[in-house]
């Protein structure tokens, strides 16, 4: 679709916006939203006429794009024969939805407890983890984030965290895997895997494993820096839960769905946890829908005891037909393989030779459609290029680089000193290279910064 510019409707729009829209995460009077007009496909634009390639994926979540048609199509036939109904009654959207994700999840995780979203699937799949064992401590790493409701928030490693954390959510933070700024001394994915493995062991001991009902990981963290752990990392994660009789809850809302170039993530470490959450790609952020799947040994405990929790909008049937039509678009259209085919012959070897030419680029990391630039003042101290949490000035480099890229018609997803490559996993070719190209011309800013 050609964006047709209509200036004048673009600034009522944004007018509207200031006035009465309260945004996340901002402080209010600092930002500039931007008025956009439409999107379809990897593409949006405003109402200028300004067409950008997007490699956020909204928040890393239209897995197929913007506007598929077939989606598009399930939800008008849906909100057509049944808009809405209450979550204790059994109807085709929600059932063949929790079908199709049973079906595809690893293991035993057959049952689907429906959400409106990652963060409170992440609260409920906490309060399983609590009732299911009869303790109270969660284990969460530092470099993670895993939602905005209080207790996600509390859970979380990053420091949106820090506002809310009056330290009495019964959390426990651990160091995971990262050897690029390991914790650990570590000179090799081996000594990094086995000496996190050793401070977690540690720690539940220290803290007393029966005071622990789960460990929390993101299976590939996202926000964070899309840290792919080591080789054996959260198998032996998987040991230490059997061991002490932890639960262990993956959190996949951002990594699930194809967007590591498997249906979930786990399946690249050949895991399966107790506990599994999920959103955003489950029907490409077209309606918000998340979930919890449960393993057998956690749905049976409450198979004769009513589990004290529901929401309103639990399985909402606009939603499911959204998600039952984006499955089955990911099968029939290779999705997930085309997210695993791009990424290991295009994007990686891509982003790899953008780390050559460009000095400030320490390190590139990722899998599928799941990148991350890591940069850099100095590649030999790894200074980051901004400094951690930066805010006002000290951000400037980070700032530059963005509006370098949006010139270049690329949207970036910027995070601290990163800039991650999350684009549709349903990218085409020549559209990856477009937007590796207008990396490659704003990387140039953030070179200007480099000792």
């Amino acid at each position: 679709m050609t964006p047709q510019a209509n200036p004048r409707l673009g600034s009522a729009i944004k007018a509207a916006d200031r006035a009465h829209v309260f945004h996340s995460w901002s402080a209010q009077e600092l930002i500039d939203p931007l008025a956009i007009a439409g999107a379809e496909g990897s593409y949006f634009w405003d109402h200028d006429g300004n067409r950008y390639l997007d490699f956020t994926s909204g928040l890393v979540y239209t897995n197929i794009g913007y506007q598929h048609p077939k989606v598009v199509a399930a939800i008008q036939e849906q909100a057509a024969t049944m808009t809405t109904f209450a979550p204790a009654f059994a109807i085709e959207a929600r059932s063949e939805a929790a079908r199709l994700i049973a079906e595809r999840t690893p293991g035993d995780l057959d049952k689907i407890f429906f959400t409106n979203g990652g963060a409170d699937a992440v609260e409920h799949a906490i309060r399983m983890a609590r009732l299911h064992t009869g303790r109270p401590k969660v284990l969460s790493a530092y470099r993670s984030y895993h939602g905005g409701t209080q207790q996600a928030v509390n859970l979380t490693g990053d420091p949106r965290r820090w506002a809310s954390d009056a330290g009495t959510a019964g959390v426990v933070r651990f160091w995971a895997p990262f050897l690029y700024r390991s914790r650990f001394y570590a000179e090799t994915e081996e000594q990094e895997c086995a000496r996190a493995l050793e401070h977690l062991e540690t720690t539940i001991a220290f803290e007393g494993p029966a005071t622990i009902a789960a460990i929390i990981l993101e299976t590939v963290p996202g926000t964070a820096g899309i840290m792919v752990p080591p080789p054996g990392y959260l198998a032996g994660v998987r040991e230490i839960c059997d061991k002490y009789g932890i639960v262990f809850v993956l959190d996949e809302v951002m990594a699930g769905f194809g967007r590591t170039g498997e249906w979930f993530a786990a399946d690249l470490f050949d895991v399966v946890p107790d506990l599994m959450t999920f959103a955003k790609g489950v029907n490409s952020g077209y309606v918000p829908l998340g979930g919890v799947a449960i393993s057998a040994a956690v749905a049976e405990t409450f198979a004769r005891r009513p589990y004290p929790g529901g929401l309103t909008y639990s399985g909402h049937p606009l939603a499911c037909a959204a998600a039952v039509a984006t499955i089955g678009v990911m099968a029939d259209e290779g999705v997930v393989t085309n997210a695993a085919a791009l990424g290991a012959s295009l994007i990686g070897p891509g982003l790899r030779e953008l780390a050559e030419r460009h000095p400030s680029v320490g390190e590139v990391r990722g899998v599928g459609m799941f990148w991350a630039l890591e940069l850099v003042r100095n590649r030999e101290t790894r200074e980051p290029l901004v400094p951690y949490n930066a805010t006002g000035e000290a951000g400037a480099p980070m700032l530059a680089f963005g509006a370098a890229a949006r010139a270049q018609g690329l949207w970036p997803f910027i995070n601290m000193n990163r800039t991650h490559v999350v684009p549709p996993c349903n990218i085409t070719e020549a559209e990856a290279k477009e937007g590796l190209a207008a990396l490659d011309a704003a990387l140039a800013v953030t070179d200007e910064y480099t000792a």
